[in-house]
């Protein structure tokens, strides 16, 4: 499987299981001059800004773990962009990471991070 499409099955099971968690996802793939959001979605008060991360093994370590701090400062930008271009308001704002680990024979193994970071 090519990196694009493991990159983009694994978006479709982290939010079928973000759905199945009873988030509402409002938007995927929300693009800017900065970077890109996976999902955003609502968790009753709170807006949530996941970022999904997708890998065959653990070979370069599990998926959360390539969340760096250097990414959670861009994703920290991209948030405050995706809120200043939509009407979106919550009392709490969140920043959660969504590991996959896609095996072929196995379903694929979802850790999710709430609160990753601040």
């Amino acid at each position: 499987m090519p990196p694009l499409d493991l990159g983009a099955r694994g978006e479709e099971i982290a939010v079928a299981y973000l759905t199945d968690a009873g988030l509402c996802v409002l938007d995927r793939n929300w693009r800017c001059r900065e970077g890109e959001l996976d999902v955003v979605a609502r968790d009753r008060d709170a807006l949530v800004f996941c970022e999904v991360k997708t890998r065959r093994g653990t070979g370069y370590g599990h998926p959360v773990e390539a969340v760096t701090p250097a990414k959670q400062r861009r994703l920290r930008v991209l948030a405050r962009r995706w809120l200043a271009a939509h009407d979106e308001h919550a009392p709490e704002i969140r920043f959660d990471v969504v590991g996959v680990l896609v095996h072929p024979q196995r379903p694929a193994l979802v850790t999710h991070l709430r609160a990753a970071f601040p």
